[in-house]
């Protein structure tokens, strides 16, 4: 029996529509991320008495365009909601919301998201304002306090769920990664800015009751969460344990999850229409205008970058999943053209260093013309590929071109015979035994190469360095010979 044959995984993404410049229904502006705690709050956010919503537009659009994107049906009328809670996220003790029942119309419903192996079903797209955040004292499981930060409360959020056809946290993940890359291809969500795509998952195994997981950080975090529960509700079964519905929260720190609370019915939350907003008109000439503006998408993204630059699948693959990199990618292949060249060293060594130092694409500070002006050194050997590592780290961090990183290091190959054949007779005095097994076998020349590349620290040339080396024990060999 396959063991992750009777596990479930559905997720509700929460993606703040970040190309707004005012709050779904008020205008607050939207970019306050760094500023002030509770500057960027009115009367209509904050749920004054008398005061009336008012939708914002663009942030319509904005999710129609995201629904047809998941091949989504748009209603052709939506209805707001009143999800009523009393938590201190939310300024009016409810949230405007969006509810599929008695009556309620979300912005769509149906669609799907091709992953490898397996389209996931979207259930529906609804839209909502988003709530405050509220920042504990450590974790949230020992914090003995908390403060509420509201200028958070009102930007325009679409929660988009999924059906329960995932059977692995790696597919949650991959899904993720592909809902992602499809709304920055669009331009309406940036999921490198904090708190902008936020995620809840829902796991259940076969004999037990189905548990929410909420407000789980990233992606990698999701897969992390998913397989903890995973593990949890399993061990439990084998006791003979049923698990309860109920919601828990995902503790990064010690990666585990912790009961919040039994989870609420849809009852609970006492829905009702929203009694200051009209019915909301989509029609089918706005749904077309929208879109007439539909951009490329991933998948045809990736096609293109393999028939334009005959790139290998899995380098478009990475290339497409963040649309910053593909788009820098092509930039730089205008500037120096050779794209296999520049896909692997932006989808290796570019993005591997970044994830190891945790720094987001956009934060890098370096341009296209940084890599193309690096490799032409490499092309040129005025650098070895070693070196440019080095250059390529330092370009990220510092933001200075090439050559000037080149120059202030002292990084330029060296290409002196006489320089390399001192370094050469430096390391056969310090490696007899090396010597003589190279003598012997070829292949231990290997050795005596690097130690002269490593008393030169990768910029002696490599070509001249093996001749110099190969010269040595050619001359070593004839000596012998002479003394036989």
């Amino acid at each position: 029996m396959n063991k992750l044959g009777n596990i479930k995984i559905g997720l509700e993404v929460h993606s703040q529509l970040t190309n707004l410049n005012s709050k779904l229904f008020c205008s607050c502006p939207t970019d306050y991320r760094g500023k002030e705690a509770n500057s960027y709050i009115c009367t209509i956010c904050m749920g004054i008495p008398g005061t009336l919503p008012v939708l914002n537009k663009k942030a319509v659009e904005d999710a129609i365009l995201i629904a047809l994107s998941l091949n989504s049906k748009i209603s052709d009328k939506m209805y707001f909601f009143r999800k009523n809670y009393f938590y201190p996220d939310m300024p009016k003790n409810f949230q405007i919301s969006q509810y599929d029942k008695a009556g309620g119309i979300t912005l769509a419903t149906g669609g799907y998201v091709s992953i490898p192996n397996k389209k996931v079903r979207i259930r529906r797209i609804q839209i909502e304002e988003d709530p405050a955040r509220i920042n504990y004292e450590g974790t949230i499981y020992e914090s003995k306090s908390s403060l509420v930060d509201y200028n958070r409360a009102g930007i325009a959020l679409l929660e988009i769920v999924t059906e329960p056809d995932m059977e692995s946290p790696k597919e949650a993940r991959i899904f993720l990664q592909k809902l992602s890359s499809i709304l920055e291809h669009l331009d309406v969500c940036h999921s490198y800015l904090e708190g902008s795509m936020r995620c809840d998952a829902n796991i259940s195994m076969e004999g037990g009751k189905r548990v929410e997981i909420k407000n789980i950080s990233s992606f990698k975090e999701v897969e992390r969460a998913l397989n903890f529960e995973m593990t949890r509700q399993r061990n439990l079964l084998i006791k003979g344990i049923s698990t309860k519905m109920e919601t828990r929260h995902w503790d990064e720190i010690r990666r585990v999850t912790i009961s919040l609370r039994v989870k609420e019915e849809e009852e609970e939350y006492r829905y009702f229409p929203e009694p200051d907003l009209v019915p909301t008109i989509i029609t089918k000439e706005w749904v077309e205008t929208i879109k007439d503006k539909m951009p490329e998408l991933p998948d045809a993204h990736k096609e293109r970058l393999i028939k334009k630059y005959e790139l290998p699948p899995q380098n478009a693959d990475v290339l497409v999943s963040y649309k910053f990199l593909g788009d820098f990618f092509e930039k730089c292949a205008e500037l120096y053209y050779k794209p296999g060249t520049i896909s692997n060293w932006l989808v290796g060594d570019l993005l591997g260093y970044l994830h190891e130092k945790g720094i987001q694409l956009q934060e890098m500070k370096i341009s296209p013309l940084h890599i193309s002006k690096m490799l032409k050194m490499v092309d040129n050997g005025i650098i070895s590929g070693k070196i440019a590592k080095t250059v390529l780290e330092e370009m990220i961090i510092g933001g200075k071109m090439p050559e000037i990183i080149v120059k202030e290091k002292g990084l330029i190959r060296i290409h002196s015979d006489e320089l390399i054949e001192q370094l050469a007779n430096k390391v056969f005095k310090e490696n007899k035994e090396a010597v003589n097994d190279a003598l012997e076998d070829e292949k231990a020349m290997h050795f005596l190469i690097g130690q002269v590349m490593k008393l030169t620290k990768g910029r002696a040339d490599p070509e001249l360095t093996t001749k110099a080396v190969r010269d040595k024990l050619i001359g070593h060999k004839k000596l012998l010979e002479k003394k036989n």
